[in-house]
């Protein structure tokens, strides 16, 4: 669980990073990544909260 963790920091940091590029300096590709980052975060919290289910059932 903590390697997830660090994945979904990591992976946050990342879309923060492409995000703050696209409404900052108006990046359309910034924009692209930051996109892929957010769809990627969104898989990593359902499998975050799929283990911390299992991990309450203990």
């Amino acid at each position: 669980m903590k390697e997830l963790i660090e994945k979904i920091n990591t992976e946050f940091e990342a879309f923060a990073t492409e995000a703050g590029q696209q409404s900052e300096k108006g990046n359309k590709a910034a924009g692209t990544r930051a996109r892929k980052s957010a769809l990627e975060l969104s898989k990593l919290f359902k499998e975050f909260r799929k283990i911390s289910v299992e991990e309450s059932k203990k």
